[in-house]
């Protein structure tokens, strides 16, 4: 390994040590390193002319292309990987193609057999399509109705559920609000992992809905210890759960406004508003430049970020003066306040002797 700094040049040395995958060294080692590669592949591409787009997140990476006919699709991936190859090799890198996988999005109701890809040539191995296709804990399937997806972290979050089961001894079990912490805090998360992928407006989403019920009603029961013939709307109102689509309208919401708080050279901030869009590669995706039929065609949760935007909600700079100590309200008419300490402990046993 080389350093250099300005004009000064480290001598040549040998290093024997790794950063590991997990490592906090290992996102900035990747920046270090593999954004220059990536500049040059994007570039490379772009002069091969050969549409198709790369996404890369820390090791994980992807090529997408767009076609009407799979066997161009598949010629594009192909000399895209070639392109890849060769010039990992040139950076001294190696590419897995154990861990090399294709998968194919189609809309067509019928049967699909889309062909394979042969990457042999290129050291490869024969890429046989899937119908499902897991990435960053995210399980897609052609039609993108994520059924896959709420299935397995729900049946994880049931099984979740029998496990909490286990909690506590034969002298004394956790009680009920212990139970509800619980469910809140470990259980939910985990069946709403990604929702934001199939949770928006106008989407088919009766199919989800039915499952989180039923991973909702295995929860109410344990936390109740109630039968299992009780009624769902009965024991939900007991313990003091909202209907689950109202909490996903809640954290949609939430998620919603956390886009405004983005900087403005953001891809998502640029694909909502055209003016915040410094590149001109991505002019005519922003949503405010499509016309009403196509507007009304997209459905995503980005859609519901932009209608957001219409509402009316106050907005503020978190790097405000105003927000610096010594200069907050508190601070300056520090006279104008006062605070009356009480402690709940007196108040308690004075309201017991009262009694």
């Amino acid at each position: 390994m080389n350093y250099s700094w300005n004009n000064f040049y480290f001598s040549t040395f040998n290093i024997n040590i790794r950063v590991g995958q997990d490592s906090t060294l290992s996102s900035i080692s990747f920046a270090l390193y593999l954004s220059p590669f990536i500049y040059i592949l994007e570039n490379r591409l772009k002069n091969l002319k050969i549409p198709t787009s790369f996404i890369s997140f820390m090791d994980n990476s992807l090529f997408i292309s767009q076609s009407n006919s799979i066997d161009i699709s598949n010629s594009c991936l192909y000399c895209s990987y070639n392109v890849l190859t060769n010039l990992l090799e040139k950076f001294g890198l190696v590419a897995k193609h154990s861990k090399t996988e294709i998968f194919h999005f189609n809309r067509f109701y019928g049967v699909f057999n889309p062909p394979p890809l042969d990457l042999s040539p290129l050291g490869g191995n024969v890429l046989l399509p899937s119908n499902t296709w897991k990435y960053l804990g995210f399980i897609f399937n052609r039609k993108l109705t994520f059924h896959q997806h709420i299935d397995f972290y729900v049946n994880k979050a049931i099984f979740m559920v029998k496990c909490m089961k286990l909690l506590g001894n034969s002298s004394c079990s956790i009680n009920p609000l212990q139970k509800h912490l619980l469910y809140r805090s470990y259980i939910l998360p985990i069946a709403l992992y990604g929702f934001q992928l199939w949770f928006y407006n106008h989407a088919l989403m009766a199919y989800h809905i039915k499952i989180l019920n039923k991973m909702k009603r295995h929860a109410v029961i344990w936390i109740l210890g109630a039968f299992k013939t009780s009624s769902s709307y009965g024991v939900e109102v007991i313990v003091g759960l909202i209907p689950i689509k109202l909490h996903l309208q809640k954290l949609g919401g939430r998620s919603q406004l956390r886009v405004y708080k983005l900087p403005h050279n953001h891809l998502l901030c640029s694909l909502i508003d055209s003016n915040l869009n410094l590149s001109s590669n991505f002019k005519s995706t922003a949503l405010d430049l499509l016309t009403n039929c196509q507007h009304s065609l997209v459905k995503d949760h980005l859609v519901d970020m932009a209608n957001r935007s219409l509402e009316c909600f106050s907005s503020f700079s978190p790097l405000n003066s105003e927000f610096s100590p010594g200069l907050r309200i508190i601070d300056i008419f520090s006279d104008r306040f006062s605070f009356n300490v009480c402690d709940k402990r007196k108040d308690i046993k004075f309201q017991s002797s009262k009694t």
